[in-house]
């Protein structure tokens, strides 16, 4: 087994020593039209982050009388990238967060259109939580710590998947992670978008983001990824 696998290995173990207990839709009755569960980016504050903030406003100025709710993943979203224990932990971390309140909220609250979401770190959550394996990569010993996909029919209470400035293959491999692989009954509902120029998710080896990758909340992608979104709830 390669050093990666190693310490990837030991995050997974270390990360289930504090399960994180997600917050039911069902305590804010009654339920709202949308639901947006948004992971927000390395080292942004605890909340959506700038770009998911400018997603939630451009889809709610779309909505018209249509309630719109905003769960903030909760994740450290830590940007250590070197140490690769810490980094595994806060991906698992926000994974569990996400796959739990989606479900939550499908069970609570039938009726609601899930809009799942997020930018740079955060949109390798949301993409992690569609999947309908356990990523390739990580040792066969190691996959009871990672949850287990959702339920193939909570894919039916998801209208959208919106993932900004998401790190590419080649980075998420330059940084010893598992490929990122959107589940099939995802992959009709998602918008992926990338600006010119962000290293980050245009190929570029892993690297200090560029000044493109900061641009999410002002470069009309939000607004592109909510027109998007709203032509499916």
């Amino acid at each position: 087994m390669d050093i990666v696998k190693l310490i990837l290995g030991a995050a997974l173990v270390a990360m289930c020593a504090l399960p994180i207990t997600p917050v039911s839709p069902a305590a804010a009755q009654p339920c709202p039209d949308v639901e947006v569960v948004f992971a927000r980016g390395t080292y942004e504050p605890p909340g959506v982050g700038g770009p998911g903030q400018s997603f939630v406003d451009a889809l709610r100025a779309r909505t018209g009388e249509r309630s719109v709710e905003v769960y903030p993943v909760n994740y450290a979203a830590s940007g250590n990238f070197g140490d690769r224990i810490e980094f595994a932990r806060t991906v698992v971390d926000g994974i569990r967060d996400a796959a739990d309140h989606v479900e939550a909220t499908a069970r609570d609250c039938p009726n609601t259109k899930v809009v799942l979401g997020g930018y740079s770190q955060g949109a390798v959550v949301a993409g992690y939580v569609t999947a309908a394996t356990v990523p390739d990569g990580i040792p066969p010993e190691y996959k009871q710590y990672i949850p287990d996909p959702m339920p193939p029919e909570v894919s039916d209470h998801v209208a959208a998947v919106v993932l900004l400035g998401t790190p590419s293959d080649e980075f998420m491999r330059d940084i010893g992670a598992p490929a990122m692989v959107i589940g099939p009954r995802y992959k009709d509902k998602t918008i992926e978008l990338c600006e010119p120029g962000d290293t980050i998710c245009d190929g570029t080896p892993a690297g200090a983001p560029s000044f493109a990758h900061g641009a999410y909340v002002f470069n009309g992608m939000p607004a592109q990824a909510a027109d998007f979104t709203v032509g499916r709830l």
